[in-house]
């Protein structure tokens, strides 16, 4: 066995084409702290740089026989390193955005269906009222709420005057405040 300590990074990056796992060992070794140092200068946390120097050693070894250089083999392990830190930069923000908009689906749907839901309830709650006035007023306040008729048309429609019209819709309206509440009896009106 040769002392692969006194071989070139020529001579050891050759013999790493051919597959020798010592000259491989070599360069870890000649390599290894230098990178990590460096990792750790552009990574600022230490296991960030140990998992990046190890994951570019590891990629050495497996593309061993395929890797082409064009440059000496510490200009490209140094390339090498910097390149998977901009990769881990790019997952990170890929990560966080992904953490933002997700965040921020969850709480625009979280409102949207809350909305929803309350909505759905005040609409039932005031069908529901409605539904149990005495029937001609509900047809009364029915024609004119739902359907938007004016008094002349509904009126008209039901063959009765004008006024008691007018009074079945004030009767209807004073009765559904009363059982509704100030809230969801404003949201009748608004919704009118």
């Amino acid at each position: 066995m040769n002392s692969y300590h006194s071989l070139t990074d020529i001579e050891l990056t050759s013999l790493l084409k051919g597959g020798d796992y010592n000259a491989f060992n070599e360069i870890y070794n000649r390599f290894q702290g230098l990178l990590f140092i460096y990792a750790c200068k552009i990574t600022k946390d230490n296991d960030e740089a140990e998992d990046i120097v190890q994951e570019v050693f590891l990629y050495l070894w497996d593309k061993r026989l395929s890797i082409k250089l064009h440059s000496t083999i510490s200009s490209y392990l140094y390339s090498a390193v910097r390149y998977k830190f901009f990769n881990l930069l790019d997952h990170k923000k890929i990560r966080t955005d992904y953490r933002v908009s997700f965040q921020h689906f969850l709480n625009l749907g979280e409102n949207i269906t809350d909305n929803y839901i309350r909505e759905k309830e005040f609409n039932t709650l005031i069908e529901k009222e409605i539904s149990a006035l005495p029937d001609k007023m509900r047809e009364v306040f029915e024609l004119s709420r739902k359907l938007n008729l004016s008094r002349k048309e509904i009126s008209a429609q039901l063959n009765i005057s004008e006024k008691t019209v007018k009074n079945q819709i004030n009767s209807a309206l004073k009765i559904l405040r009363k059982r509704l509440g100030l809230f969801a009896f404003l949201i009748l009106l608004l919704n009118r």
